[in-house]
């Protein structure tokens, strides 16, 4: 697979632009892999991401941040010329992170990406970004997204999952769409437009995936081990505001609506010592 290197972040406004414009084609993922060098956290974004999150202010970094650093390489690789998708018809599923060491505000490390694994799937084609944070020759977190591009295929409705008993109920308020577009520069419209969102079939905004996942590890803090791998499947979307349940028992994590107990999120965090070799590779 070629690496490309670049210099700096790419800029996302000129992405944004790209992947409104562009008209993709072709079947076959990019054969390339965007490296940067040199990464280290802003302490100003830093404490905003850890604000719109629930993390506390402190040196580690939280697992789901070097995704945000990560996210302008899979943007550039997602608006390329050779991606076969176009970006607002795909769907984040899934998101799996490997912390193998934790990260600091002090470490400098490299960010890489790259897309694999397109596969059909019952309701379309599925495909995994891949991210990679290497200090020095040492892999040390991991990164893998799952997006699902429909195709109008109609599949069995996933079984209704059980609802754990909640240990803490959140409030999730309208803001919460463009607070986190700011802080992790994912500026879907559907987070951030009542319009446009409802354009896109929902009655409102909604959150991030990615939101909901740092907020369950927020809620964590402090209780998490040094390495550890945390793989979540992103259910219905969570429509702002809202008011949620949060569950975590037994290394599973949940979130639930907090009147209906539809699920938004469900997950487990696993222990190396307690992981198969290829628990969430996929």
């Amino acid at each position: 697979m070629e690496t490309t290197v670049l210099s700096a972040p790419p800029r996302l406004g000129p992405l944004y632009r790209a992947a409104a414009l562009r008209r993709p084609s072709g079947n076959t993922l990019p054969e390339r892999e965007l490296r940067l060098d040199g990464v280290r956290a802003d302490l100003a974004h830093l404490a905003e991401y850890n604000r719109v999150c629930g993390f506390r202010l402190r040196d580690e970094l939280p697992a789901t941040y070097p995704h945000v650093l990560a996210f302008p390489l899979a943007l550039s690789l997602m608006t390329a010329a050779d991606f076969p998708f176009p970006l607002l018809g795909l769907v984040h599923v899934a998101n799996s992170i490997e912390v193998l060491r934790p990260l600091t505000s002090s470490d400098t490390f490299s960010l890489s990406v790259r897309a694999e694994a397109l596969r059909p799937h019952a309701r379309g084609t599925q495909l995994d970004v891949v991210a990679t944070a290497t200090a020095g020759a040492e892999p040390v977190w991991h990164g893998r997204s799952t997006y699902l591009r429909k195709d109008g295929s109609k599949s069995d409705r996933s079984p209704t999952t059980e609802r754990p008993e909640a240990t803490a109920v959140w409030k999730v308020p309208r803001r919460t769409g463009t607070d986190y577009a700011a802080a992790s520069g994912d500026r879907n419209p559907i987070h951030t437009s009542r319009l446009l969102a409802r354009a896109f079939g929902f009655r409102s905004t909604i959150a991030h995936g990615m939101w909901t996942k740092a907020r369950c590890l927020a809620a964590l803090e402090g209780r998490l081990p040094d390495a550890y791998t945390v793989t979540v499947a992103f259910k219905l979307p969570i429509l702002l505001p809202a008011t949620v349940e949060f569950a975590a028992s037994g290394g599973h994590i949940a979130v639930h609506d907090r009147m209906t107990g539809k699920p938004h999120l469900t997950g487990t965090i696993v222990e190396p010592d307690c992981a198969d070799a290829d628990e969430g590779a996929r």
